[in-house]
């Protein structure tokens, strides 16, 4: 890929041969304008493709739930089409992560997994748009559903749905009723309970099995996906089409038009909130993501990520009562990040080594563990940004071990 070459929607801008990893394509027909270092969410600046599109090809990517329904037959793809039509889609985890969902689902004899679960919840605040796929994409979710346990070699899949979603607990149980062979799914309400919707503390709720600390799905036999990557698996497998777009709910009262949207990936935040009718003048603070795990961004050029669930725009009276306006003061060593830490972590030893350099000492407290969940920061009496310490402190680590760029 060079400046000026000519790109087709759907088309591979970005690849690589390493086994965990996803070609990158093009949402757009267009022209390369240019391949430079551009803001992204976590890395802070990376390469990027840049394309200006065709105004002659203003040819726009609908969803296809409307191709699946109740007669979906997935014994007729087999499991080496299934998996190898994921990794071509480029398909990841659409709930946050990113992890490439080939490598989730492809059969390992030295990790067999039994049990696949589906996450359909969406603990945050704000956050919608996992909802109104369940309820608008149901049968395309099954489909994917169908064929990522099929490919992962499950016996038995798992559908959570919290439990202040009753509307998407009821669609989704009489889709398969109405499906032939799901005798094996069943949608298990869970508690309403932040962060439910992390795959160590899902599997803990529906399974009462616990992740080892470092450790992965996996090793236990389970294999957790999104609602979203399931109707992208779907998509990918039947029709061929890559991830090329996703919903994104834009969100916040400083947002004129909330709502969920249908955005290619690329597409510039600043793009996505003008078409949501533009920010009012409480306009405060602009997250990708939402308000406990997201990230603020400064630059509205940043682009939408096949991770970017959410935009949301909060107003200063719903940042936490104007927290951030609070001087920060010395750790009083309350222990309340000790007490909401969804993993056991102690959230402030980690932040300290991070905030002296001493990334060896955060590793021996188990920072890789930590699921950035935000709980710690949100009930820290001294407002420190224990997780903001904890997230530099992990990129710090991969920078050093060559993983991401400088």
């Amino acid at each position: 890929m060079a400046k000026k070459d000519n790109v087709r929607a759907g088309q591979v801008v970005g690849d690589v041969d390493a086994f965990v990893s996803a070609p990158v394509h093009s949402p757009v027909s267009g022209t390369v304008k240019d391949i430079a270092l551009r803001s992204h969410p976590v890395l802070g600046r990376t390469m990027a493709v840049i394309i200006d599109t065709d105004p002659a090809d203003a040819t726009e990517k609908s969803p296809c739930a409307g191709q699946f329904g109740a007669d979906f037959d997935h014994s007729a793809y087999s499991v080496e089409q299934i998996c190898e039509a994921v990794r071509q889609a480029g398909i990841v985890g659409m709930g946050g992560a990113g992890f490439p969902t080939r490598v989730k689902i492809e059969p390992n004899p030295r990790l067999p997994k039994r049990t696949l679960i589906i996450n359909g919840c969406e603990c945050e605040p704000f956050i919608t748009c996992d909802y109104r796929i369940m309820l608008e994409w149901t049968y395309q979710i099954i489909a994917g559903v169908k064929l990522a346990c099929k490919a992962s070699g499950c016996s038995r899949v798992v559908i959570g749905i919290e439990d202040n979603k009753p509307a998407a607990i009821e669609t989704m149980c009489k889709a398969l009723e109405a499906c032939r062979g799901c005798e094996h799914i069943e949608v298990a309400p869970v508690q309403t309970k932040y962060p439910q919707g992390g795959e160590r503390q899902l599997i803990n709720s529906l399974l009462k099995r616990t992740v080892p600390t470092g450790g992965i799905p996996p090793m236990i036999g389970i294999c957790v996906l999104n609602v979203a990557t399931c109707a992208a698996i779907a998509e990918a497998v039947v029709t061929g089409a890559p991830l090329t777009h996703r919903v994104v709910t834009v969100t916040g009262e400083a947002i004129s038009k909330p709502g969920n949207y249908y955005v290619p990936v690329g597409m510039q935040v600043a793009d996505l909130i003008d078409h949501a009718g533009g920010l009012t003048e409480t306009a405060a603070k602009v997250i990708l993501g939402g308000p406990m795990m997201g990230l603020a961004i400064a630059d509205l050029s940043t682009p939408i990520t096949k991770t970017s669930g959410a935009v949301t725009v909060l107003t200063k009276e719903a940042i936490y009562k104007a927290k951030y306006e609070k001087r920060q003061t010395p750790c009083i060593r309350c222990g309340r990040c000790l007490d909401v830490c969804p993993e056991n972590l102690n959230p402030t030893k980690i932040a300290h080594a991070v905030k002296n350099n001493l990334l060896d000492v955060a590793a021996d407290y188990y920072m890789s563990a930590c699921i950035e969940c935000g709980c710690c920061s949100y009930v820290c009496p001294a407002n420190i940004e224990l997780t903001g310490y904890i997230k530099t402190g992990k990129l710090l680590v991969a920078r050093a071990k060559q993983k991401v760029p400088e």
